[in-house]
């Protein structure tokens, strides 16, 4: 799901207030880009060291490489020429220059959402809509009916390019979204979500686009799905509409290419679907979900103690939902947590340290068990 989508909107709303207040901001053009614990909270415990990366503009999504040296992610800044969200990557062991542009690996044309490092790291996998025109979509109304909503862009389908941004192959090419790819350690299969059966659900598919096959069947928002570190597993965030009143806001909103992303939780299954278990139970906004490299446990981002709809910070929980743990305390948003592959460093979005704006920066840090 589009991050700028995701941030943005709340904000226009309300319902996130972007801009920390931490002693150790400064005003955007003199940002804090120190690489000391100062831009840390007391409480977060389980890191070190931590760095900020990005600047300016919104930037979330920032996924590894297998070599644990670069980051893919998507960004929306007017200073990068991307009006709304281009991929670009990045080599974190680079000296921090505010300055300097990443590599744009998109288009620059369309929207784009959901990168991520094929095997080898040679090639990237991301969604985009620049086939149905070069512009950026429009943007829906963040309110319907009094209902906050995410858009679900019909246009978007899956591509793979190669790091200098050309497209080498298109994966998907049915009708409506076709979004939020991944891939498995074991470099075998890709999972992503589609509306192609005309619910949200999860598929997955082998490297070059063959062997689709659906993996989740119940009504709702099936989104966000990571493999497990051996490749067994997936998890995901969902909404299950019940009531009739539920099902029916929920079939509206989607004919209208909307979604209503308020109330998720999250669950683990079997790649091809099988003993599906739903591990969380906490009411409001719970998703980026992400596996600890154990394999036992689950880092995501909520908004459950949140009273109006903020702060999203990072828990961490059981596979079993035994032994939820607050990991970040931010005071406005954390989310899109994402472990390298080694298990040392943790890379996520947050708006900490942005100058009082609605900047939503990447940071990494050393990750202390």
């Amino acid at each position: 799901m589009n991050h700028t989508t995701i941030i943005t909107s709340i904000c226009l709303l309300g319902l996130l207030a972007c801009g920390p207040k931490k002693a150790t901001e400064s005003a955007e053009n003199e940002v804090n880009t120190t690489t000391t614990d100062t831009l840390k909270y007391e409480q977060e415990t389980h890191l070190a060291n931590l760095k900020q990366l990005t600047f300016g503009g919104d930037n979330a999504e920032a996924y590894w490489s297998s070599d644990g040296q670069k980051l893919v992610f998507q960004a929306t800044r007017k200073e990068w020429e991307a009006a709304c969200d281009q991929i670009f990557y990045m080599d974190t062991r680079d000296a921090i220059d505010p300055n300097k542009v990443p590599k744009l690996i998109s288009t620059g044309e369309g929207r784009t959402t959901c990168s991520y490092f094929m095997p080898g790291d040679t090639t990237i996998i991301y969604a985009s809509t620049h086939l149905a025109g070069a512009d950026c979509p429009p943007t829906p109304e963040r309110s319907v009916d009094g209902k906050y909503v995410w858009p679900i862009y019909a246009e978007f389908d899956i591509f793979v390019a190669d790091l200098q941004g050309h497209i080498i192959k298109q994966l998907t090419n049915s009708p409506g979204y076709d979004a939020e790819a991944t891939i498995s350690p074991k470099g075998d299969k890709i999972v992503f979500t589609s509306t192609r059966s005309g619910d949200l659900e999860l598929y997955t598919m082998n490297l070059d686009g063959s062997d689709v096959k659906q993996v989740t069947d119940g009504l709702g928002y099936d989104g966000g799905a990571f493999f497990s570190p051996d490749g067994t597993k997936l998890v995901f965030r969902a909404s299950r509409p019940k009531t009739s009143e539920e099902v029916d806001t929920y079939k509206s909103l989607l004919a209208q290419n909307l979604v209503q992303p308020t109330e998720m939780e999250l669950y683990v299954c079997n790649v091809d679907g099988s003993d599906l278990k739903k591990i969380t139970d906490l009411g409001q906004a719970n998703w980026a979900p992400f596996f600890h490299p154990s394999g036992e446990k689950i880092i995501f981002c909520s908004n459950h103690k949140s009273e109006r709809g903020f702060p999203f910070n990072l828990y961490m929980i059981n596979i079993d939902g035994s032994d939820l743990q607050q990991i970040t305390f931010d005071t406005e948003f954390d989310s899109f947590p994402m472990f390298s592959p080694d298990g040392k460093k943790i890379a996520f979005a947050s708006n900490r340290n942005n100058g009082d704006t609605r900047n939503t920066n990447l940071f990494v840090a050393d990750w202390v068990e």
